[in-house]
C-alpha cells in the first residue's frame, strides 16, 4: 500500500493521458455533466469539482447511489466510474442515463460496466486492473481532468506534469517515518480523528476520512469550514473536556485561501485546544489549485498508512466491504442461518 501511495504522480499523468486520448465525441457545446461512482470513484469526481467550479463554467454534479437527476437529459455528459467494473450502484446508473438520453463514458478496469458500454458503442476509459479501488485514485482523478480539459480555459496537460513532478519530489518524506504524515499519526494516536477544510477543498478531507476508514480501520469524520462553525461549533463548546480529549480534530488549509474563512478556523483551533482537543493545522503550501489537492491527498494517504502502521493494523484488507459483496450478489428474498442459529440480516 505505500509503494501504491507512492506511485500516485504516476498514476496522475497517465490517467490524464487516457482522458485526452479518449476517442469521444465529447459534446463541447454541454453545461452540464455528472460524475457517478462510489467509494474512491466518487472521491475522484469530488476532487474534479474543486477544480472545475472555480476555474470553468461547466456545472459538474456528483452522484454517489443508482439514481440520476431527472433534468440529465442529452445535453448532459455522465461519467461513470467504477473500477471493478460490477459495482450495482453505478449500474443502475449507467442504465438510467441511457434511458434519459445522456452522452455516456465509463471509467472502469472492465466488469459488466465494461461489457455494456461494449455493447452501446459508449466510450470507455480503461484502468489498469488488480489494484485495491481506492488506491486507483491517481487514474480516477487524472482521467476525469482528462476528459473534461476541453472545458478549462486553458489545457492542463502542463500544469498537470508541473503539479505530479513536484508530488513525486515529496514521496521520499511523505513516506518517511521522520516525514510529517508520519509525525501527525503519532500526533493523532489512538484518537477518532474529524478532519476538517474550507469548503473549496473538502474534497481533500473526505478522502482522509476514507482513508483512514479503509486504511486504518478506524472511525473519521470530515466537514467543512465555514459551515460547521454554524453548528458543530456548540457541540465544541459544549463537550466535556474528558470526552473532548479522546478526539483529534485536523483542519486542512490551502495556502491563499480566503482570509476571513483561515480566521474561522483559527477562534476553532483555539477553541478546540482549551477543550483538550489534539488540534493540527496542515497547511499545503502551493498556490496552484491542482498542485495543492494533489499534495493534499497524498499528504493523507501516507498520513492514514502511518495510523495503520502504528496501530498494527493491514491496511490492504477490506474484507467488510468483500461481506457486503457477497452478501449483496445473493438471490433477491434469501436468507442464511449463522451458525448460532440467528437468522442472517438479508440486505438484498
Amino acid at each position: 500500500m505505500r509503494a501504491l501511495a507512492v506511485d500516485l504522480p504516476v498514476q496522475l499523468r497517465a490517467g490524464f493521458s487516457l482522458g485526452l486520448e479518449l476517442e469521444a465525441p465529447v459534446p463541447r457545446d454541454a453545461h452540464d455533466a455528472l460524475a457517478v461512482g462510489m467509494g474512491g470513484s466518487a472521491v475522484a469526481a469530488d476532487l474534479a469539482l474543486s477544480l472545475t467550479e472555480p476555474e470553468t463554467e461547466l456545472a459538474l454534479g456528483v452522484v454517489r447511489g443508482p439514481a440520476i437527476p431527472r433534468a440529465v437529459g442529452h445535453r448532459t455528459i455522465v461519467v461513470l466510474t467504477s473500477y471493478s467494473g460490477n459495482t450495482w450502484e453505478t449500474l443502475a446508473a449507467y442504465d438510467a442515463a441511457g434511458r434519459q438520453g445522456a452522452f455516456r463514458i465509463i471509467v472502469s478496469s472492465g466488469g459488466e460496466l465494461a461489457q455494456r458500454a461494449q455493447h452501446d458503442r459508449v466510450p470507455h476509459l480503461p484502468l489498469p486492473a488488480g489494484l485495491p479501488p481506492r488506491a486507483a485514485l491517481g487514474y480516477m482523478f487524472g482521467g476525469l481532468l482528462g476528459i473534461l480539459d476541453p472545458f478549462f480555459p486553458e489545457s492542463n496537460e502542463g500544469r498537470l506534469q508541473r503539479a505530479a513532478s513536484r508530488l513525486a519530489a515529496r514521496q521520499p518524506s511523505f513516506a518517511s517515518s521522520g516525514g510529517e504524515p508520519a509525525r501527525l499519526a503519532r500526533a493523532v494516536g489512538e484518537r477518532s480523528p474529524e478532519i476538517y477544510a474550507p469548503t473549496e477543498i473538502v474534497s481533500i478531507a473526505r478522502r482522509w476520512t476514507t482513508q483512514v476508514e479503509e486504511n486504518a480501520k478506524r472511525l473519521a469524520h470530515s466537514d467543512a469550514i465555514p459551515e460547521l462553525l454554524h453548528n458543530s461549533l456548540v457541540a465544541w463548546d459544549a463537550t466535556p473536556r474528558t470526552l473532548a480529549r479522546r478526539r483529534a480534530v485536523l483542519v486542512l488549509e490551502r495556502s491563499g485561501g480566503i482570509a476571513k474563512v483561515g480566521r474561522s478556523a483559527a477562534y476553532l483551533i483555539a477553541l478546540l485546544r482549551r477543550r483538550g482537543v489534539v488540534a493540527r493545522r496542515v497547511v499545503f503550501e502551493p498556490e496552484d489549485r491542482l498542485e495543492a489537492v494533489v499534495t493534499g491527498v497524498s499528504y493523507g494517504d501516507h498520513f492514514s498508512l502511518s495510523l495503520a502502521q502504528e496501530a498494527g493494523v493491514d491496511p490492504y484488507e477490506v474484507h467488510a466491504i468483500d461481506r457486503l459483496k457477497q452478501a449483496m450478489a445473493r438471490p433477491k428474498g434469501e436468507s442464511e442461518r449463522r451458525r448460532s442459529g440467528r437468522r442472517a440480516v438479508d440486505i438484498a
